[in-house]
């Protein structure tokens, strides 16, 4: 294990070990409080341009389980087909590991991939730090290798192109319903989430004007980065609403998609919600639901007009956590109900989707 220098975009500085690649990295620090599912975490193309810092303090105990692909060609335990976090930091990485499905070491999976992982930072009081100036940008360097300094950048960078697919992909071809799936960086298992539901999904790339072929309903699938870059997307949502009444459902930046084609505007969150455990209440009703999220933006509900409603709203900072149409069957939501990692509380969105591409 080399020595390295964590060092943030106000000067702070944690110094730490190398484990995994070692290669001196820069992106967007954020933190995640989950108690488990880094391969799960590090696969999501929403972490894409970020480094990711795990609040649970021990890492890595229970290894990384082969990369296999099932017939549907979708990961079976990942949930994208490569790691897309910038980098791992963490408080204590267990060189040792013990699982059913183990097939090698976090570290060793690191190395493979190319990315940078490092322990021995106290995360937690750097989750504080974070929590108090705001997510920032931050570099990882190391000791040995002083002239060699990273750049990164994450606002004003399209990351949702980056990470989407380039041509259409079809997936149970000639079953029932038939699903657009706008990919903006879709999560594996909300792609199975709707394939074990029956429905044949065609999955498309973020900015293809999909308006003129023939589905049944909408899916708009999460992703990485700022929505206000997305500007083509959201003008497609917006073209298909005012020409059919289709459902459509959304996830994520799914929600923040077509928020804005509602007209609804987009801000920054101060750190994120990214998580296994955020509490988010079912407006109009006393319902409250265990959520899995990972998301830096948010709808600003005052903006929405008076054909929306607020549909969830997160019970911790009253941000909103969804929207639906008052009488067309649109709606989405901010958290991930199809969690893989994380509870799975709140799955019968997707058969709220199915149910309504059936009327």
């Amino acid at each position: 294990m080399r020595n390295v220098t964590l060092v943030l975009e106000d000067g702070t500085k944690y110094h730490a070990k190398s484990f995994g690649y070692g290669s001196p990295v820069a992106g967007e620090v954020v933190f995640n409080t989950a108690m488990m599912g880094y391969p799960e975490s590090l696969t999501d193309p929403s972490y894409a341009g970020q480094m990711m810092v795990l609040t649970f303090p021990l890492v890595g105990n229970y290894g990384v389980p082969a990369f296999s692909i099932e017939p549907n060609t979708l990961p079976t335990f990942m949930e994208g087909n490569r790691i897309y976090a910038s980098a791992i930091i963490v408080s204590d990485y267990s060189e040792e590991y013990s699982h059913w499905n183990a097939k090698e070491s976090l570290a060793e999976w690191l190395k493979r991939e190319h990315v940078t992982g490092i322990t021995g930072v106290d995360t937690r009081e750097l989750t504080k730090v974070l929590r108090e100036h705001g997510v920032m940008m931050g570099k990882i360097l190391f000791d040995d290798e002083p002239e060699n300094i990273p750049e990164a950048q994450y606002e004003g960078v399209n990351f949702v192109d980056k990470v989407s697919c380039k041509e259409i992909i079809r997936y149970n071809e000639g079953a029932g319903k038939r699903v657009v799936l706008v990919d903006c960086g879709v999560k594996a298992n909300i792609i199975r989430s709707l394939i074990n539901r029956g429905l044949e999904v065609i999955r498309v790339p973020w900015n293809y004007d999909y308006t003129s072929m023939d589905f049944d309903g909408l899916f708009l699938g999460n992703g990485p980065g700022d929505p206000d870059m997305c500007e083509d997307a959201v003008n497609i949502i917006r073209k298909q609403m005012n020409a059919s009444r289709k459902p459509i459902c959304g996830i994520c930046m799914g929600n923040q998609l077509l928020a804005k084609a509602a007209g609804a505007k987009i801000y920054k969150l101060k750190y994120g919600h990214r998580s296994h455990n955020q509490p988010v209440r079912m407006v109009g009703t006393n319902a409250c639901y265990i959520t899995s999220q990972n998301h830096g933006y948010a709808v600003d509900a005052k903006t929405l007009n008076k054909d929306w409603n607020e549909y969830f709203v997160n019970m911790n900072d009253g941000s909103n956590e969804g929207i639906r149409h008052k009488s067309n069957a649109w709606f989405s939501s901010q958290f991930h109900p199809e969690a893989c990692s994380g509870p799975v509380d709140t799955t019968f969105m997707f058969d709220l989707f199915v149910e309504k591409l059936t009327l």
